[in-house]
Protein backbone atom coordinates (compact mmCIF):
# COMPACT_ATOMS: atom_id res chain seq x y z
CA UNK A 1 0.00 0.00 0.00
CA UNK A 2 1.33 3.29 -0.66
CA UNK A 3 1.86 5.28 2.52
CA UNK A 4 0.29 8.40 3.43
CA UNK A 5 0.82 11.32 1.17
CA UNK A 6 2.51 9.34 -1.70
CA UNK A 7 -0.27 8.74 -3.64
CA UNK A 8 0.20 11.33 -6.06
CA UNK A 9 3.59 10.46 -7.34
CA UNK A 10 4.76 7.20 -8.82
CA UNK A 11 7.67 4.96 -6.33
CA UNK A 12 10.50 4.33 -8.43
CA UNK A 13 12.45 1.12 -8.28
CA UNK A 14 15.85 1.28 -5.91
CA UNK A 15 17.67 1.34 -8.78
CA UNK A 16 16.30 4.23 -10.43
CA UNK A 17 16.44 5.97 -7.04
CA UNK A 18 20.45 5.29 -6.77
CA UNK A 19 20.73 6.67 -10.35
CA UNK A 20 18.85 9.66 -9.19
CA UNK A 21 20.96 10.05 -6.04
CA UNK A 22 24.09 9.52 -7.84
CA UNK A 23 22.75 11.86 -10.86
CA UNK A 24 22.38 14.51 -8.17
CA UNK A 25 25.33 14.63 -6.38
CA UNK A 26 27.10 15.11 -9.91
CA UNK A 27 28.88 11.93 -9.73
CA UNK A 28 29.22 9.93 -12.55
CA UNK A 29 29.09 5.88 -13.02
CA UNK A 30 33.02 6.03 -13.18
CA UNK A 31 32.99 7.50 -10.13
CA UNK A 32 30.10 6.27 -7.89
CA UNK A 33 31.85 2.56 -9.07
CA UNK A 34 35.51 3.17 -7.71
CA UNK A 35 34.14 4.56 -4.25
CA UNK A 36 31.95 1.06 -3.85
CA UNK A 37 34.33 -1.02 -5.18
CA UNK A 38 32.87 -2.00 -8.01
CA UNK A 39 32.66 -1.68 -11.78
CA UNK A 40 30.91 0.61 -13.74
CA UNK A 41 28.99 -2.86 -15.60
CA UNK A 42 27.44 -3.26 -12.17
CA UNK A 43 26.68 -0.01 -11.10
CA UNK A 44 25.16 0.19 -14.87
CA UNK A 45 23.28 -3.39 -14.55
CA UNK A 46 21.54 -2.00 -10.65
CA UNK A 47 20.46 1.47 -12.33
CA UNK A 48 18.39 -0.20 -14.84
CA UNK A 49 17.32 -2.90 -12.84
CA UNK A 50 19.01 -5.90 -14.46
CA UNK A 51 20.71 -6.46 -11.07
CA UNK A 52 19.12 -6.51 -7.95
CA UNK A 53 20.01 -4.96 -4.55
CA UNK A 54 18.49 -7.68 -2.05
CA UNK A 55 21.26 -7.53 0.51
CA UNK A 56 21.06 -5.55 3.61
CA UNK A 57 24.75 -5.11 3.63
CA UNK A 58 24.97 -3.80 -0.23
CA UNK A 59 22.39 -1.25 0.31
CA UNK A 60 24.02 0.35 3.00
CA UNK A 61 27.14 0.42 1.09
CA UNK A 62 25.29 2.35 -1.91
CA UNK A 63 23.64 4.84 0.75
CA UNK A 64 27.00 5.61 2.48
CA UNK A 65 28.28 5.98 -0.96
CA UNK A 66 25.44 8.28 -1.82
CA UNK A 67 25.29 10.16 1.52
CA UNK A 68 21.70 9.22 2.42
CA UNK A 69 20.77 6.67 4.80
CA UNK A 70 19.42 3.02 4.02
CA UNK A 71 15.60 4.26 4.90
CA UNK A 72 15.41 6.99 1.81
CA UNK A 73 16.49 4.12 -0.34
CA UNK A 74 14.28 1.98 0.84
CA UNK A 75 11.42 4.35 1.99
CA UNK A 76 11.67 6.23 -1.53
CA UNK A 77 12.09 9.61 0.73
CA UNK A 78 14.43 11.51 -1.67
CA UNK A 79 12.60 14.23 -2.93
CA UNK A 80 12.92 16.59 0.28
CA UNK A 81 14.18 20.50 -0.53
CA UNK A 82 17.46 20.95 0.57
CA UNK A 83 16.39 23.76 2.13
CA UNK A 84 13.43 22.79 4.39
CA UNK A 85 13.06 23.40 7.71
CA UNK A 86 16.70 24.35 8.31
CA UNK A 87 15.58 27.49 10.95
CA UNK A 88 13.79 24.86 13.23
CA UNK A 89 16.76 21.86 12.79
CA UNK A 90 19.15 24.65 13.79
CA UNK A 91 16.93 25.29 16.80
CA UNK A 92 17.04 21.47 17.44
CA UNK A 93 20.53 21.24 17.17
CA UNK A 94 20.55 23.95 19.71
CA UNK A 95 18.18 22.21 22.41
CA UNK A 96 20.40 18.73 21.63
CA UNK A 97 23.84 20.64 22.36
CA UNK A 98 22.74 22.75 25.59
CA UNK A 99 21.53 19.02 27.10
CA UNK A 100 24.13 17.68 29.78
CA UNK A 101 22.03 14.94 31.01
CA UNK A 102 24.24 12.38 30.58
CA UNK A 103 21.94 9.64 32.11
CA UNK A 104 21.66 6.11 30.50
CA UNK A 105 22.83 2.92 29.13
CA UNK A 106 26.10 2.57 28.80
CA UNK A 107 27.47 0.96 25.75
CA UNK A 108 30.69 -0.39 24.03
CA UNK A 109 31.18 0.06 20.92
CA UNK A 110 31.44 -3.16 19.79
CA UNK A 111 28.20 -3.80 21.12
CA UNK A 112 24.82 -4.36 18.84
CA UNK A 113 23.77 -0.91 20.26
CA UNK A 114 26.98 0.52 20.14
CA UNK A 115 27.63 -0.42 16.58
CA UNK A 116 24.66 0.96 15.35
CA UNK A 117 25.42 4.41 16.71
CA UNK A 118 28.99 3.89 15.06
CA UNK A 119 27.00 3.40 11.70
CA UNK A 120 24.84 6.14 12.27
CA UNK A 121 27.57 8.50 12.96
CA UNK A 122 29.52 7.48 9.67
CA UNK A 123 26.07 7.78 7.63
CA UNK A 124 26.26 11.14 9.24
CA UNK A 125 29.83 11.98 8.24
CA UNK A 126 29.11 10.44 4.29
CA UNK A 127 26.09 12.43 4.11
CA UNK A 128 28.62 15.73 4.96
CA UNK A 129 30.55 15.00 2.32
CA UNK A 130 27.54 15.07 -0.50
CA UNK A 131 26.75 18.46 1.08
CA UNK A 132 23.23 16.78 2.35
CA UNK A 133 22.98 19.45 5.49
CA UNK A 134 19.78 19.40 5.78
CA UNK A 135 19.54 16.03 6.22
CA UNK A 136 22.23 16.20 8.85
CA UNK A 137 20.49 18.48 10.64
CA UNK A 138 17.64 16.28 10.92
CA UNK A 139 19.82 13.25 12.20
CA UNK A 140 22.16 15.39 14.66
CA UNK A 141 19.66 15.90 17.83
CA UNK A 142 19.36 12.35 18.33
CA UNK A 143 22.11 11.17 17.33
CA UNK A 144 23.88 13.57 19.59
CA UNK A 145 21.70 12.35 22.95
CA UNK A 146 22.11 8.75 22.14
CA UNK A 147 26.13 9.31 21.71
CA UNK A 148 25.56 11.48 24.95
CA UNK A 149 23.61 8.48 26.83
CA UNK A 150 25.56 5.50 25.75
CA UNK A 151 28.67 7.52 26.91
CA UNK A 152 27.09 8.40 30.35
CA UNK A 153 28.30 5.70 32.40
CA UNK A 154 31.91 5.27 31.00
CA UNK A 155 32.92 8.52 30.75
CA UNK A 156 35.15 7.36 28.39
CA UNK A 157 37.06 4.36 26.44
CA UNK A 158 35.09 3.32 23.22
CA UNK A 159 31.49 5.01 23.56
CA UNK A 160 33.27 8.25 23.53
CA UNK A 161 34.45 8.24 20.29
CA UNK A 162 30.44 8.55 18.62
CA UNK A 163 30.07 11.37 21.10
CA UNK A 164 32.94 13.12 19.96
CA UNK A 165 32.90 12.16 16.29
CA UNK A 166 28.97 13.14 15.91
CA UNK A 167 29.98 16.63 17.84
CA UNK A 168 32.38 17.31 15.26
CA UNK A 169 30.01 16.91 12.44
CA UNK A 170 27.86 19.16 14.25
CA UNK A 171 30.39 21.61 14.51
CA UNK A 172 31.22 21.45 10.66
CA UNK A 173 27.81 21.93 9.57
CA UNK A 174 26.98 24.69 11.59
CA UNK A 175 30.31 26.39 10.58
CA UNK A 176 28.74 25.89 6.79
CA UNK A 177 25.50 27.47 8.18
CA UNK A 178 27.28 30.72 9.50
CA UNK A 179 26.19 29.18 13.38
CA UNK A 180 29.40 29.90 14.47
CA UNK A 181 28.40 30.11 18.33
CA UNK A 182 26.93 27.14 18.25
CA UNK A 183 29.93 25.82 15.90
CA UNK A 184 32.43 26.76 18.33
CA UNK A 185 30.52 25.36 21.29
CA UNK A 186 30.12 21.60 19.61
CA UNK A 187 33.80 22.02 18.20
CA UNK A 188 34.75 22.44 22.30
CA UNK A 189 32.68 20.00 23.57
CA UNK A 190 34.08 17.33 20.72
CA UNK A 191 37.79 18.13 22.39
CA UNK A 192 36.55 17.90 25.79
CA UNK A 193 35.06 14.09 24.89
CA UNK A 194 37.64 13.17 22.80
CA UNK A 195 38.97 9.86 24.01
CA UNK A 196 42.45 10.52 22.56
CA UNK A 197 44.52 13.15 21.20
CA UNK A 198 43.79 12.45 17.74
CA UNK A 199 40.77 12.94 18.51
CA UNK A 200 41.10 16.25 20.05
CA UNK A 201 43.19 16.78 17.02
CA UNK A 202 40.67 16.63 14.90
CA UNK A 203 37.85 18.94 16.30
CA UNK A 204 40.85 21.56 16.01
CA UNK A 205 39.82 21.74 12.69
CA UNK A 206 36.43 22.95 12.59
CA UNK A 207 37.36 24.79 15.62
CA UNK A 208 39.92 26.76 13.69
CA UNK A 209 37.55 27.46 10.58
CA UNK A 210 34.96 28.84 13.59
CA UNK A 211 38.05 31.32 14.55
CA UNK A 212 38.44 32.47 11.24
CA UNK A 213 35.00 33.01 10.47
CA UNK A 214 34.85 34.80 13.46
CA UNK A 215 37.66 36.45 12.52
CA UNK A 216 40.44 35.35 15.15
CA UNK A 217 42.73 34.51 12.73
CA UNK A 218 46.00 34.56 14.84
CA UNK A 219 43.92 32.50 17.35
CA UNK A 220 43.21 29.99 14.30
CA UNK A 221 47.17 30.02 13.61
CA UNK A 222 48.04 29.36 17.32
CA UNK A 223 46.02 26.36 17.70
CA UNK A 224 46.28 24.53 14.96
CA UNK A 225 50.43 24.81 14.64
CA UNK A 226 50.54 23.88 18.20
CA UNK A 227 48.44 21.26 17.59
CA UNK A 228 50.11 20.12 14.46
CA UNK A 229 53.85 20.38 16.69
CA UNK A 230 52.16 17.76 18.85
CA UNK A 231 51.07 15.03 16.32
CA UNK A 232 54.81 15.75 14.50
CA UNK A 233 57.23 17.71 16.99
CA UNK A 234 59.90 17.34 14.26
CA UNK A 235 58.70 17.97 10.61
CA UNK A 236 61.79 19.31 9.22
CA UNK A 237 63.72 15.74 9.40
CA UNK A 238 62.07 14.95 6.29
CA UNK A 239 60.38 11.95 7.53
CA UNK A 240 56.15 11.17 7.11
CA UNK A 241 54.11 11.95 10.27
CA UNK A 242 52.35 9.05 11.79
CA UNK A 243 48.50 10.91 10.64
CA UNK A 244 50.15 12.83 7.97
CA UNK A 245 46.52 13.75 6.36
CA UNK A 246 45.59 15.05 9.82
CA UNK A 247 48.72 17.40 10.29
CA UNK A 248 48.42 18.07 6.57
CA UNK A 249 44.88 19.47 7.03
CA UNK A 250 45.98 21.32 10.33
CA UNK A 251 48.73 22.87 8.20
CA UNK A 252 46.25 23.64 5.51
CA UNK A 253 43.83 25.30 8.35
CA UNK A 254 46.94 27.32 9.78
CA UNK A 255 47.55 28.72 6.39
CA UNK A 256 43.99 29.94 5.60
CA UNK A 257 43.94 31.76 9.18
CA UNK A 258 47.57 33.32 8.24
CA UNK A 259 46.87 34.61 5.10
CA UNK A 260 43.16 35.46 6.30
CA UNK A 261 45.67 37.94 8.51
CA UNK A 262 47.73 39.40 5.79
CA UNK A 263 50.63 37.05 7.35
CA UNK A 264 52.49 36.72 3.68
CA UNK A 265 55.78 34.23 4.96
CA UNK A 266 53.43 32.43 7.08
CA UNK A 267 51.19 31.61 4.79
CA UNK A 268 53.50 30.32 2.03
CA UNK A 269 55.89 28.97 4.87
CA UNK A 270 52.53 26.89 5.94
CA UNK A 271 50.90 25.60 2.77
CA UNK A 272 54.74 24.69 1.90
CA UNK A 273 54.65 22.27 4.63
CA UNK A 274 51.65 20.90 4.06
CA UNK A 275 52.62 20.25 0.66
CA UNK A 276 55.86 18.80 1.98
CA UNK A 277 53.26 16.70 4.10
CA UNK A 278 51.65 15.56 0.94
CA UNK A 279 54.33 15.24 -1.52
CA UNK A 280 55.56 12.09 1.30
CA UNK A 281 52.59 10.53 1.90
CA UNK A 282 52.11 10.01 -2.03
CA UNK A 283 55.89 9.65 -3.09
CA UNK A 284 54.86 8.39 -6.49
CA UNK A 285 53.40 11.35 -7.81
CA UNK A 286 54.92 14.10 -9.63
CA UNK A 287 57.09 16.05 -6.91
CA UNK A 288 58.11 18.83 -9.65
CA UNK A 289 56.07 21.53 -7.41
CA UNK A 290 59.38 21.46 -4.50
CA UNK A 291 58.05 25.13 -3.50
CA UNK A 292 54.53 24.37 -3.37
CA UNK A 293 53.70 27.59 -1.91
CA UNK A 294 54.51 29.09 -5.29
CA UNK A 295 52.54 26.72 -7.10
CA UNK A 296 49.52 29.58 -7.34
CA UNK A 297 52.11 31.78 -9.87
CA UNK A 298 51.38 32.21 -12.95
CA UNK A 299 53.18 29.56 -15.93
CA UNK A 300 53.48 27.11 -12.58
CA UNK A 301 53.41 23.48 -14.69
CA UNK A 302 52.71 21.01 -11.25
CA UNK A 303 49.57 18.64 -11.66
CA UNK A 304 50.97 16.39 -8.85
CA UNK A 305 47.45 15.37 -7.63
CA UNK A 306 47.06 13.40 -5.28
CA UNK A 307 44.38 10.90 -4.38
CA UNK A 308 41.74 12.25 -1.70
CA UNK A 309 41.65 10.72 2.60
CA UNK A 310 38.12 10.77 1.58
CA UNK A 311 38.94 8.14 -1.17
CA UNK A 312 40.55 5.51 0.90
CA UNK A 313 38.40 4.41 3.80
CA UNK A 314 40.52 1.95 5.16
CA UNK A 315 42.91 3.69 6.59
CA UNK A 316 42.48 4.35 10.11
CA UNK A 317 39.47 5.63 12.40
CA UNK A 318 37.56 9.03 11.39
CA UNK A 319 38.86 9.01 8.11
CA UNK A 320 35.95 9.89 6.25
CA UNK A 321 36.61 13.19 8.31
CA UNK A 322 39.33 14.00 6.00
CA UNK A 323 40.26 15.35 3.23
CA UNK A 324 43.50 15.88 2.17
CA UNK A 325 46.18 15.03 -0.66
CA UNK A 326 48.27 17.15 -3.40
CA UNK A 327 45.16 18.13 -5.12
CA UNK A 328 43.48 19.76 -1.82
CA UNK A 329 46.58 21.46 -1.05
CA UNK A 330 47.06 23.39 -4.72
CA UNK A 331 42.84 24.18 -4.08
CA UNK A 332 44.54 26.28 -0.41
CA UNK A 333 47.11 27.54 -2.70
CA UNK A 334 44.45 29.26 -4.72
CA UNK A 335 42.42 30.42 -1.46
CA UNK A 336 45.90 31.24 -0.12
CA UNK A 337 46.56 33.92 -3.19
CA UNK A 338 43.18 34.74 -3.55
CA UNK A 339 42.83 35.88 0.48
CA UNK A 340 47.02 37.34 -0.20
CA UNK A 341 45.04 39.66 -3.32
CA UNK A 342 47.02 38.21 -6.01
CA UNK A 343 43.76 37.11 -7.79
CA UNK A 344 45.23 36.55 -11.00
CA UNK A 345 47.40 33.89 -9.68
CA UNK A 346 44.36 32.12 -7.50
CA UNK A 347 42.56 31.76 -10.82
CA UNK A 348 45.36 29.96 -12.15
CA UNK A 349 45.81 27.79 -9.72
CA UNK A 350 42.52 27.14 -9.63
CA UNK A 351 41.87 26.11 -12.87
CA UNK A 352 45.15 23.77 -13.25
CA UNK A 353 43.66 21.97 -9.96
CA UNK A 354 39.73 21.95 -11.55
CA UNK A 355 40.51 20.39 -14.79
CA UNK A 356 42.29 17.39 -13.80
CA UNK A 357 40.78 14.23 -13.04
CA UNK A 358 41.52 14.48 -9.55
CA UNK A 359 39.04 17.32 -9.05
CA UNK A 360 36.14 15.04 -9.93
CA UNK A 361 36.67 12.79 -7.26
CA UNK A 362 36.72 15.02 -4.34
CA UNK A 363 33.96 15.42 -2.48
CA UNK A 364 31.14 17.38 -3.03
CA UNK A 365 31.20 19.07 -0.41
CA UNK A 366 35.11 20.10 -0.84
CA UNK A 367 34.54 21.25 -4.73
CA UNK A 368 31.11 23.50 -4.12
CA UNK A 369 32.53 25.01 -1.27
CA UNK A 370 36.08 25.86 -3.00
CA UNK A 371 33.86 27.14 -6.20
CA UNK A 372 32.30 29.45 -3.98
CA UNK A 373 35.27 30.54 -2.47
CA UNK A 374 37.10 31.29 -6.08
CA UNK A 375 34.09 32.96 -6.44
CA UNK A 376 35.26 36.04 -4.90
CA UNK A 377 39.13 35.93 -6.32
CA UNK A 378 36.75 36.29 -10.11
CA UNK A 379 34.75 39.50 -8.31
CA UNK A 380 37.86 40.74 -6.70
CA UNK A 381 39.53 40.91 -10.82
CA UNK A 382 36.67 42.23 -12.17
CA UNK A 383 35.42 39.34 -13.78
CA UNK A 384 32.20 38.87 -12.43
CA UNK A 385 30.42 36.55 -15.41
CA UNK A 386 33.32 34.21 -14.33
CA UNK A 387 32.34 34.17 -10.34
CA UNK A 388 28.77 33.31 -11.43
CA UNK A 389 29.37 30.72 -13.51
CA UNK A 390 31.26 29.57 -10.42
CA UNK A 391 28.70 29.70 -8.06
CA UNK A 392 26.54 27.89 -10.76
CA UNK A 393 28.55 25.19 -11.21
CA UNK A 394 28.45 25.01 -7.42
CA UNK A 395 24.77 24.56 -7.04
CA UNK A 396 24.61 21.91 -9.73
CA UNK A 397 27.25 20.10 -7.26
CA UNK A 398 26.18 20.27 -4.40
CA UNK A 399 22.72 22.42 -4.26
CA UNK A 400 22.88 23.00 0.13
CA UNK A 401 26.19 24.65 0.09
CA UNK A 402 24.81 27.47 -2.42
CA UNK A 403 21.66 27.89 -1.06
CA UNK A 404 22.86 27.63 2.94
CA UNK A 405 25.77 29.06 2.88
CA UNK A 406 25.62 32.69 3.97
CA UNK A 407 29.44 32.98 2.34
CA UNK A 408 27.65 31.86 -1.11
CA UNK A 409 24.32 34.19 -0.94
CA UNK A 410 26.97 37.13 -0.02
CA UNK A 411 29.02 36.40 -3.67
CA UNK A 412 25.74 35.71 -5.35
CA UNK A 413 24.96 39.09 -4.05
CA UNK A 414 27.98 40.66 -5.36
CA UNK A 415 27.38 39.22 -8.75
CA UNK A 416 23.63 40.08 -8.93
CA UNK A 417 25.04 43.85 -8.34
CA UNK A 418 28.00 43.73 -10.84
CA UNK A 419 25.58 44.18 -13.76
CA UNK A 420 22.72 41.91 -15.85
CA UNK A 421 23.78 38.38 -14.98
CA UNK A 422 23.51 35.46 -16.73
CA UNK A 423 19.89 33.54 -17.53
CA UNK A 424 21.38 30.68 -15.23
CA UNK A 425 23.10 32.83 -12.83
CA UNK A 426 19.29 34.82 -12.54
CA UNK A 427 17.56 31.57 -12.02
CA UNK A 428 20.11 30.76 -9.06
CA UNK A 429 19.30 33.86 -7.12
CA UNK A 430 15.57 33.50 -7.96
CA UNK A 431 15.61 30.27 -6.42
CA UNK A 432 17.46 31.19 -3.07
CA UNK A 433 15.98 34.45 -2.93
CA UNK A 434 18.04 36.93 -4.14
CA UNK A 435 16.75 39.70 -6.72
CA UNK A 436 18.92 42.55 -8.42
CA UNK A 437 18.41 45.95 -6.33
Amino acid sequence: MTAPGRADRVELPIGRRVARLRTRLGMSQQVFADRMGRSVSWVDKVERGVRRLDRLSVIEAVAATLGVTPEVLLDRDDTREPVAGVGVAVERVRAALVCYDPAGTARDAASPAGADLVKRVGYGWAAYRHAQYPQVLGMLPDLLTDARHARGATGSGPAAGPLARAYRLTAQVLVKLGEMELAWLAADRAISTAADPRGAALAVVPLAQTLRALDRGRLAMSVTITTAHRLCPAPSDGSLPADPALVGTLLVQAALAAADCGDVSAAHELVARAGDVAHAEQPGHDSRAAGIAHAAQPGHDSHALGVTQAEQPGRGTGDDELVFGIDVVHLACALVAARLGDNEAAIAAHLRVTTGGAWSRLPAEHRAAHLIDISRAYLNGGDHRAAGHALVTADRVAPAETRLRPAARAALTAVLNAGPPRADVAGLAATVGLARP
